[in-house]
């Protein structure tokens, strides 16, 4: 079961992972590697990822 859902709803939105990096005040890299999967965000980005992607 995919539960990372942050590259899905970007795409769905049209918002580029460079302008979600630069709302959450992180390395586009950062934000990549959450949106692939590759590391989890903490409990508080992961909020403020869902406040802005609504």
């Amino acid at each position: 079961m995919k539960l990372n859902r942050i590259k899905t709803v970007l795409s769905e939105k049209g918002i580029s992972q460079t302008w979600l990096a630069k709302q959450l005040d992180k390395s586009f890299s950062m934000v990549n590697a959450y949106a692939c999967n590759r590391i989890q965000p903490n409990l508080e980005t992961l909020q403020l990822i869902a406040e802005i992607l609504q």
